[in-house]
C-alpha cells in the first residue's frame, strides 16, 4: 500500500476508520449496472489500484450486476487487507429490464445479507445500508420493519454497523430512534443540495454523510459558474465538484466511481484541489 496521503484525511464509522476519499464500485458492472464489465481485467486492476493508493472505503451492493461487483471485489482483493472496509446496501433487487424494484420484506433482507456475505467471502459485513425510496429518490413512509430486520441481523453478529440510503430526514431520525447508524447515503452534489440541513445535523452527531452521484451520475454536472471557477483554477469542473464536497462538511465521505485506473488517480488529484473562500462562496450559490 502506498503512503501518499489522500485528500480529506480519515473518518470513523462507528469503530471503523476509513479514508474520506473512498471508491464506489457500481461502475465496474456492465452498462446501466447490469451484467459483467466489458474489460474484466481492467475492472480487477482498478480495485487493486484502489487498495494500492491507500483507499480503505469501498462501496458496493449485491444488486450491482447483480452480484458482479461483489464477485470482482472478492476476486481482486480477497483475502482483504486488515484496513479495508466494505460497505454494502440491501433493500432493492434488479429486474430483467434493469430496474430497481424494492426488496424490503424481512425475508428479502435476510437473503440479501447472506448473499452479500457469500459473494464477498465474509463472515460479517462492516456496514449495511438499508436502501429506501425508488428511482425518483426518497419517498416518505416508515422504515421500522425493514430496519428492525437489519438490527436483528446485527444482533446475530452478521453486520457491524448500520446506515440508510435514499432516505428522508424523517426516516433518518426514525432509524436513529431504533438503533445507532453510522452513515446516510443520499444523492447530493454541488447542484443537488436538498440535504444541506441534514448534513449539518449529522455532522453534529458524528454520523457520516456519503453522497452518491457526487459528480452528477449518468448526467455529469454542467454549470457555467462551475466551469468559470474550474477555468480560474486550471482544473476540471469535476475536480472542483469533488473538492467542494470535501470542503462542504467534515462528515462527507466521497465514493466517486470509475472503471479506469487513470480516472481514479485524476479523481484523487481533483479532490485535493485547494479552494479559496471566494471560490467556495461562488460555488455555494449554485445550490440556491
Amino acid at each position: 500500500m502506498l503512503s501518499t496521503p489522500l485528500p480529506g484525511g480519515t473518518w470513523t464509522l462507528g469503530d471503523l476508520t476509513v479514508t474520506r476519499f473512498g471508491y464506489g464500485a457500481m461502475q465496474l458492472a456492465g452498462p446501466w449496472v447490469m451484467g459483467p464489465p466489458a474489460d474484466r481485467d481492467g475492472a480487477l486492476a482498478v480495485l487493486r489500484e484502489v487498495v494500492d493508493l491507500g483507499i480503505t472505503h469501498i462501496d458496493t451492493s449485491d444488486a450491482y450486476g447483480p452480484r458482479v461487483t461483489n464477485q470482482l471485489i472478492r476476486e481482486a482483493l480477497h483475502p482483504y487487507p486488515e484496513s479495508l472496509r466494505i460497505v454494502t446496501k440491501v433493500g432493492a433487487t434488479r429486474d430483467p429490464r434493469g430496474g430497481w424494484p424494492p426488496a424490503r420484506e424481512p425475508e428479502d433482507l435476510r437473503r440479501a445479507v447472506h448473499e452479500n456475505l457469500e459473494s464477498l467471502g465474509l463472515d460479517v459485513l462492516d456496514v449495511v445500508n438499508l436502501r429506501l425510496g425508488n428511482a425518483e429518490g426518497p419517498q416518505p413512509g416508515s422504515l421500522a420493519e425493514p430496519f428492525e430486520t437489519l438490527v436483528e441481523l446485527q444482533r446475530q453478529g452478521l453486520i457491524r454497523h448500520l446506515g440508510v440510503s435514499t432516505a428522508t430526514a424523517e426516516q433518518v431520525a426514525e432509524a436513529q430512534a431504533i438503533a445507532p447508524i453510522v452513515c446516510v447515503q443520499n444523492m447530493y452534489n454541488l447542484v443537488y443540495r436538498q440535504d444541506d440541513e441534514l448534513i449539518d445535523r449529522l455532522a453534529g452527531q458524528d454520523v457520516a454523510y456519503v453522497p452518491y452521484f457526487p459528480l452528477g451520475g449518468f448526467s455529469p454536472l454542467q454549470h457555467s459558474a462551475l466551469s468559470t471557477v474550474a477555468a480560474r483554477l486550471d482544473a476540471t469542473p469535476l475536480s472542483v465538484a469533488l473538492a467542494w464536497l470535501l470542503h462542504r462538511s467534515p462528515n462527507i465521505l466521497l465514493i466517486p466511481g470509475t472503471s479506469s485506473t487513470a480516472h481514479l488517480r485524476e479523481n484523487i488529484a481533483g479532490a485535493d484541489l485547494s479552494l479559496s473562500e471566494e471560490d467556495i462562496a461562488e460555488l455555494d450559490k449554485l445550490g440556491h
